[in-house]
This record gives C-alpha cells, sequence and structure tokens, in this order.
C-alpha cells in the first residue's frame, strides 16, 4: 500500500507527545482540515524507498522488481542524491541490526513496515513500525526520521507506543525482557537508542498512558500549553494557548528598566512560544479570508508587495549589450550556496569533496536555558575582547 493512503488512528502514535499532555487536544483539532507539508511528504517518500531496499535485502522481491520499482522512484519531485544517500545510511543501519540479530538467533522475526496495534492502552491505537527485530530475548523497533531541522531521541512516547503494539502483537509467541527503541536520522547523523525493561514499559502503560488515552479519545481532560502544541490542529486560535501567550501582554513594556529581573526571563523563556503562536494566528486568518472568504471585524484583504522579476533574460541581456554596458556589469557569476550544494552531492561526498574548504564562523551570542546542551559563554565578547 502507498504509504499516503494508510489509515490514522484518532490517538495515533505520532500525536503520542500532544495527547499524553492534552488530552482534549485530538478531538479539538478533527474540525480542522489535515496538514500534510512539504517535509511529511519527502519523509513518506523517504520511507517507501528505504522499504524497497529492505525488502529486496530479505529477498522479499527480484532483482528485476527492485530496478522496475527504483526507475519508478526515481521519477518522484523528492528524489535526489541526497535523499538516496539518507536512505541507503538508513538500511546499512538495519541491515547491521539485523545481522547482529541473525548472530544472536538463528532463525529472527524480521518485518518492515508492519501495523502495530496497542489498543490494550489506547482505544482503536495502532501505527506502522519502519522496522521490527524479534531475537534472543530482545526485541527492537527501529524508526526512520527523514527530517533535518531538529534531533529527535528516541527517548519518546511514540517509540514506546509501537513496542507496546509489538508486544500486544508478538509477546505471545515470542520470549524478550528488553525492549529497544532506535530512531536513525540519517540527514542530521543522529542515532539515537533507548532501551527499557518490559515489565517497566507495561508499566508505564498502565498507569500513564491508558488513563490518558481514554479522555483522549472521549476529548475530555484539560487544555494543557506547551511545546507539543506545534503538533496540534488548533493551535492558532486555541483558547488555552491564546490565554497562557496574552499573559506576556500583561507586562509593562513602556518601562523595561522597571522589569524585575525574574520579568525579563519569563519574556526570554516565552518569546519563541509568542512569536510561533501569533504566526499561527496569522497563517490561519489569512488562510481563512483567502480560501473561504472570511470577513475578520475591522481587517480586510490586501494585495501584498510584489516582486519584480525579468519576462525574457535573454532580451535584457541583448538590449544592454547593445547600450554598450560591460558583460561583468550584466551578468553575476558565483558559486552555488553551501545548502544547494550539499543537497545535490549529498552530505557524504560533499564533506569528502570540500570539506577541507568550507569554514565555520562562529554564530551570535544568544541567551538559552540553563538546560541547553551548548557550553556557556563565561564572558561576554566584548569584555573577551578588551
Amino acid at each position: 500500500m502507498n504509504h499516503s493512503d494508510r489509515d490514522h488512528a484518532v490517538a495515533s502514535a505520532s500525536k503520542s507527545n500532544l495527547w499524553l499532555n492534552c488530552s482534549p487536544s485530538i478531538r479539538l483539532g478533527e474540525q480542522f482540515e489535515g496538514e500534510t507539508s512539504v517535509f511529511a511528504r519527502e519523509g513518506t517518500f523517504m520511507h517507501e524507498l528505504s522499504e524497497i531496499h529492505l525488502s529486496y535485502f530479505l529477498k522479499q522481491m527480484t532483482k528485476d522488481q527492485l530496478n522496475k520499482k527504483l526507475k519508478q522512484m526515481k521519477e518522484n519531485e523528492f528524489y535526489n542524491v541526497e535523499i538516496e544517500q539518507a536512505v541507503q545510511s538508513y538500511v546499512d543501519i538495519v541491515i547491521e541490526k539485523i545481522n547482529e540479530a541473525r548472530a544472536r538467533s538463528k532463525d529472527p522475526l524480521i518485518l518492515i513496515e508492519e501495523r502495530l496495534d496497542f489498543s490494550p492502552w489506547v482505544p482503536e491505537g495502532f501505527g506502522t513500525g519502519d522496522v521490527v527485530i524479534i531475537s534472543d530475548g530482545i526485541l527492537e523497533v527501529v524508526d526512520l526520521k527523514g527530517g533535518k531541522g531538529v534531533k529527535v531521541s528516541a527517548e519518546n512516547p511514540q517509540m514506546r507506543l509501537y513496542a507496546l503494539g509489538a508486544i500486544h502483537g508478538f509477546g505471545m509467541l515470542y520470549n524478550f525482557e528488553t525492549i529497544r527503541m532506535t530512531i536513525v536520522q540519517p540527514r542530521l547523523d543522529n542515532i539515537s537508542t533507548d532501551e527499557i525493561k518490559k515489565d517497566d514499559l507495561l508499566e508505564w502503560a498502565q498507569s500513564e498512558v491508558k488513563p490518558k488515552a481514554e479522555l483522549a479519545f472521549a476529548g475530555l481532560g484539560s487544555f494543557v500549553t506547551g511545546p507539543h502544541c506545534r503538533w496540534c490542529k488548533a493551535r492558532a486560535i486555541c483558547r488555552a494557548r491564546a490565554d497562557e501567550n496574552m499573559k506576556l501582554a500583561c507586562l509593562d513594556f513602556q518601562s523595561p528598566p522597571l522589569l524585575t529581573d525574574d520579568e525579563v526571563v519569563e519574556v526570554l523563556h516565552s518569546l519563541d512560544e509568542l512569536i510561533s503562536w501569533g504566526k499561527s494566528v496569522q497563517d490561519y486568518a489569512l488562510s481563512m479570508a483567502m480560501n473561504e472568504n472570511k470577513q475578520w471585524p475591522g481587517m480586510k484583504l490586501v494585495q501584498g508587495r510584489g516582486s519584480r522579476k525579468y519576462t525574457d533574460e535573454e532580451a535584457v541581456a541583448t538590449a544592454l549589450t547593445a547600450a554598450g554596458y560591460d558583460i561583468d556589469v550584466i551578468y553575476k557569476k558565483s558559486l552555488q550556496t553551501i545548502t544547494t550544494l550539499e543537497k545535490e552531492l549529498g552530505k557524504r561526498t560533499f564533506n569528502d569533496l570540500l570539506g577541507s574548504f568550507i569554514t565555520k564562523a562562529p554564530g551570535k551570542p544568544k541567551l538559552a536555558p540553563e538546560d541547553d546542551k551548548r557550553p556557556e559563554i563565561k564572558e561576554s565578547p566584548e569584555v573577551d575582547f578588551q
């Protein structure tokens, strides 16, 4: 089945960080149309490509079938060398884990893109495990993350729910006590593994997951704001989120020197979320005005400032040349950006060929919470310079 055509659970594993923190958010979001971003479609493509390679490795398809499917995939808008190399890195890691399992056990269970049912703890709960490996007392779930923005840790509820689904499906057939969950994020060179005992996972499922999942499925419980709001379909006009962010408006910004240190820190901690909230409200209001002719009180839809572009670049160059302008004035010659070349060549090839020619200037100093993993700058740059 095409990955994008699969059914999705109400309280899904992928949204578990949302409904475990804010149980009524899932049902609230049902009144909004589904969002499928370009990043989600790219991730789906990477999963489909990896499934083809792994199916061939497991001898579930012939060489001719592999070549035929790869030819089709290469016609996809998301196919490029960087994506291919990222997927191959993930496939190599999975094959290594499969070989380790085969070394431990004579006949390990290896499943690719397996539907996992965790409904004993989450009403109608199910998801798809990218790779499930069971061998000699160990159950391992491996998940591919195609993103290249933020590193994802394996210590998250999504991976645990997948593991619960594997326990529910195969726990009676196979004997395993160790649960291992691994996330492979090749475009960030991120491999994260979390390990837990089966009994501890089942205890978490019974005490933490089940009661919250039942509330979420029924649309009950309290609204709770936090970083998880970014995954909520109702985030733009959620009243609880608005109330939380509007607290900043109560501070007297007319006289900044009168703010206490604690108030300044409160602003700093809340600023990113406040900006994100404001942007989501703005995007929602614009979308409603453009797509559903929504009339917002006191607002109107206007034409934004347009950008200029040439209708015929060759004609422009001819006209300037005829007017006597030098070619250096007409044309700009420069290398492609680092990001563009890295995407075209693939990260590994880019580093091999050009790594010695790349330097990275230090970023601008910024304030961050104490639990940020970056090292602290002990003195300000100005003091250090003096």
